[in-house]
């Protein structure tokens, strides 16, 4: 299928929106996280509209399609808006958020809304599920390219590990993950909870091809996502230096917006922030 390509400034455009949109849902929810969202935005935005996933929002279920995995799957406030904007469903949804009986849940459940390739939000299964995505391609013989989105946070699971082991002896060379390292998980840094670093380097002693970047820069997202590509053999990992509620100061400021939604006064300021950027 024709892959979505924007211009730059049209990725910058659609990254705003989802920032808009992400405040908007998590508001009326009163509930959800909306600073581990803000910080996934652009991963988001270049792999979906950067001319670099290949899907079908008419036909979720092709086989061809390229799949998405959203681990950190408390970021369900920028992947429904996310998928609406590609078309899946009607943007109006996304403003069902973690309502009763709603199939817009606060967290990601294969089956319910189109596109959403797993059910995620038990940190740490996501890499795990790309792999067999990816053992199971091979077995049907289509030649799709899996994207996990994983948390910093979430690599503290040993899960993360064993995938990431399995994934380099089975030579994954479809799978990429992209890790959010916003550097802050629910109850503080992640440093102070439980630290990663050498991060860049455990990834690579276990077989991987690593590549570091701005995560908020979309000419360098893309740049990566076109890199990752021509890796043979072993799986990739592109590691996102991102900012943890990026877009609106005072939630850049306070962790703990990370599973709180903003009061509407302070939505209002947000907002400024966001269409100011």
């Amino acid at each position: 299928m024709p892959k979505i390509k924007l211009e730059l400034s049209e990725l910058k455009q659609v990254a705003r929106d989802l920032r808009l949109d992400i405040l908007d849902s998590t508001t009326k929810a009163g509930s959800g996280h909306p600073s581990s969202s803000f910080s996934s935005v652009e991963i988001c935005t270049a792999l979906f509209f950067g001319g670099i996933l290949d899907f079908d929002a008419k036909k979720p279920e092709w086989p061809q399609r390229d799949r998405f995995i959203m681990s950190k799957g408390h970021a369900a406030p920028l992947l429904y808006p996310l998928l609406a904007r590609a078309g899946y469903f009607p943007h109006e949804m996304i403003y069902k958020l973690r309502e009763i009986d709603s199939p817009v849940q606060g967290h990601p459940i294969y089956g319910m809304m189109p596109g959403v390739e797993a059910t995620t939000g038990s940190l740490g299964q996501g890499l795990s599920l790309g792999v067999g995505h990816i053992l199971g391609g091979r077995i049907t013989k289509l030649n799709y390219r899996v994207y996990v989105l994983i948390g910093d946070g979430e690599c503290q699971a040993g899960q993360v590990w064993e995938a990431a082991m399995s994934a380099s002896h089975f030579k994954t060379d479809q799978l990429t993950a992209i890790l959010d390292y916003n550097k802050f998980q629910e109850m503080g840094p992640v440093a102070r909870e439980m630290g990663l670093e050498p991060l860049a380097e455990k990834w690579r002693s276990f077989g991987w091809h690593v590549i570091e970047v701005n995560g908020h820069d979309l000419e360098a997202l893309m740049n990566a996502y076109i890199e990752v590509q021509t890796v043979k053999n072993k799986p990739q990992i592109i590691i996102a230096h991102t900012v943890k509620g990026k877009g609106v100061s005072f939630v850049e400021a306070d962790y703990t917006y990370h599973g709180r939604a903003l009061s509407a006064e302070l939505a209002v300021k947000a907002r400024e922030e966001i269409l100011c950027s």
